[in-house]
């Protein structure tokens, strides 16, 4: 029995290194500053991220009607009904990329960025449900825009600048309430800093002193989400899901300081943007922000390990959210999604007949209205899912999951800005029998 125990130590070590290594990675990049270049993120909370992992946007953002990929679980933290389907222990991590070529009438400029993703665990409860938890992003505030104009005789500009991000710990839980029906519901809190900075920049040589206004934005607070999933099975080999996902317009706190500060010119850019002294500051101000109520639904349709198909349609309604004093209220933004995966044959010796292949579509109409003009966004989306070697002794199994979103935001119309880009997610799937009690010393 003791052997035993310390083999079961021993063959645990990788995974615990991982998923320290991860978290140790992951607390590096909420310390970053931005991961997003959208010049649209300067509204509302900045550029939103959603609950997804890497093989829910390779299929388009599929998510609320999915319990199963193939005859696997996965996490699923969009719809906390599908915690119920867990039939292993589930460990879910990975690291997000994104390239985005930024246009307007007469420019063109190109960004990328990389961090971590997400990380995720999922724990079977039996005929008790299942519970998860996790960390993930939830919006991402980078943006950066000037101006020249002319005092007199003297050019000066204008700068505007955005850097900060959300972040979402959750945990959730789902149970079977009839044969065919699971409920579910996530608990998460909410927490993270949003910087807006407007400067007046003068040239170095003249010797004046630049002036920056900075709005320190310090948000936290819980939310309450909620789901549903009806399933049932169409001669054995054949599965149909029905799903619905919503979230009640929670309120949240927003702590806003400001401060106006003396900067000195440089022609070094490293020692730039460096305070002499603050001029002006303000007390923490709170205000109560209400976060959108959503509504989501989504089908799918499976053959057992070899195919899904799938539609959704989401809506959240920004109508009466406002995180900036006076700032103009955001609109409805809706929009759907269709996807599918195929695994070619999971009993095949071949590995790129094991291998899942997924793709997608999405499209929405952003919670955006600027010039008169509705921001939408675009993808089409597609990725892959690279099973690793099962471990014959403990039954634990892996897969690596890549996925790549090209899309189109904005245009460049009405002096509008349009975004192309390329959002990369790769995230490593670890399911085991974690807490299973050994039947034979």
């Amino acid at each position: 029995m003791q052997k035993r125990f310390l083999s079961s130590i021993t063959n645990k070590v990788p995974q615990v290194l991982l998923t320290l290594g991860l978290l140790y990675s992951s607390s590096a990049a909420f310390a970053q500053k931005s991961t997003s270049a959208s010049p649209y993120s300067q509204f509302g909370f900045g550029q939103m991220r959603e609950d997804l992992l890497p093989q829910q946007r390779a299929m388009g953002g599929l998510s609320t009607a999915i319990r199963y990929f193939g005859s696997v679980y996965n996490t699923n933290p969009s719809n906390p009904a599908s915690y119920s389907a867990a039939q292993f222990s589930t460990f879910d991590a990975g690291l997000y990329g994104n390239f985005t070529q930024l246009s307007s009438s007469n420019k063109t400029d190109n960004t990328a960025d990389f961090a971590f993703s997400h990380i995720t665990m999922t724990f079977p409860m039996k005929k008790a449900g299942g519970i998860s938890m996790g960390i993930l992003p939830y919006s991402d505030l980078g943006y950066n825009s000037n101006s020249v104009q002319k005092l007199d005789s003297i050019n000066y500009r204008k700068v505007f600048t955005g850097e900060g991000g959300l972040t979402k710990a959750y945990f959730g839980y789902g149970v079977n309430v009839t044969k065919n029906l699971s409920v579910g519901a996530n608990i998460s809190y909410l927490f993270g800093t949003l910087n807006d900075f407007r400067r007046t920049e003068f040239p170095y040589n003249y010797g004046a002193l630049n002036v920056q206004q900075q709005d320190k934005r310090e948000i936290q607070g819980m939310s309450f989400d909620y789901g549903a999933q009806y399933y049932a099975t169409i001669k054995k080999e054949y599965s149909l899901t029905i799903g619905y996902s919503g979230s009640l317009n929670n309120a949240i706190h927003d702590r806003t300081t400001s401060y106006t500060t003396r900067i000195a010119p440089s022609a070094n850019s490293e020692d730039s943007n460096i305070a002499l002294d603050t001029i002006y500051k303000t007390d923490r101000v709170r205000r109560d922000l209400n976060l959108p109520l959503k509504h989501n639904v989504g089908i799918t349709f499976a053959k057992t390990n070899r195919w899904l198909v799938g539609a959704e349609f989401k809506y959240a309604d920004w109508s009466k959210f406002q995180v900036r004093k006076d700032e103009a209220n955001l609109k409805t933004n809706y929009g759907f999604a269709i996807g599918g995966q195929i695994t070619p044959d999971p009993t095949s010796f071949k590995y790129t007949n094991l291998m899942d292949y997924r793709i997608g579509f999405r499209y929405n109409k952003t919670q955006y209205y600027i010039n008169k003009q509705d921001i939408n966004d675009m993808a089409i989306t597609f990725g892959v899912g690279l099973p690793l070697a099962r471990n014959p002794y403990s039954g634990a199994f892996s897969k690596i999951n890549i996925s790549a979103e090209l899309g189109q935001m904005g245009t460049i119309n009405n002096s509008l800005i349009r975004e192309r880009y390329v959002n990369l997610n790769v995230g490593f799937t670890l399911n085991d029998r974690w807490f299973r009690k050994n039947s034979i010393d």
